[in-house]
């Protein structure tokens, strides 16, 4: 089963909150008590967003953390890779001489060319889609296509 881990789904609401005032400097326990997330975790992620840089923080009296750049501009792409790491089906997805029967795998080039369909959608749906900030829904017209393709296709 494809599935990110919980603190990936935290770190998203997180993410949410502070996309709905993305001016507003926000502290860690302010997070917590809207989240509902334990203080200690929400700091932990608060870390991990500011190392990839999807947080900005500020110190002092009136310090805490906001987006780094607007929500419109962050894709669910570089939540995963913040908090999963890039994107990887299989062994062989992650990229070549992952493997050691990448040279006689009759199905790697699939799943490469599904993963990549599926990394391309996740840079189409952003923070602002997500957090419902903005009403478009995402649309997935490549990830639709690829899988139809790949469904239809036998292996070589």
């Amino acid at each position: 089963m494809l599935r990110s881990s919980r603190l990936t789904d935290y770190a998203t609401v997180i993410l949410a909150t502070l996309a709905g005032d993305p001016a507003r400097v926000q502290t860690a326990t302010a997070l917590s008590e809207q989240t509902h997330i334990a203080a200690p975790t929400v700091s932990k992620l608060l870390k991990q967003l500011q190392r990839a840089g999807l947080v900005s923080s500020t110190r002092g009296l009136r310090g805490g953390y906001q987006l780094a750049r607007p929500p419109s501009e962050i894709s669910a792409a570089a939540i995963l890779d913040a908090l999963e790491g890039p994107l990887a089906l299989t062994d062989c997805s992650a990229g070549h001489g992952q493997c050691e029967i990448e040279q006689t795998c009759r199905v790697g080039r699939v799943w490469q060319r599904l993963n990549q369909a599926i990394r391309r959608s996740l840079y189409e749906v952003t923070l602002a889609q997500l957090a419902g900030i903005d009403p478009a829904q995402p649309q997935l017209p490549m990830l639709e296509r690829e899988i139809k393709l790949v469904a239809r296709r036998p292996p070589h």
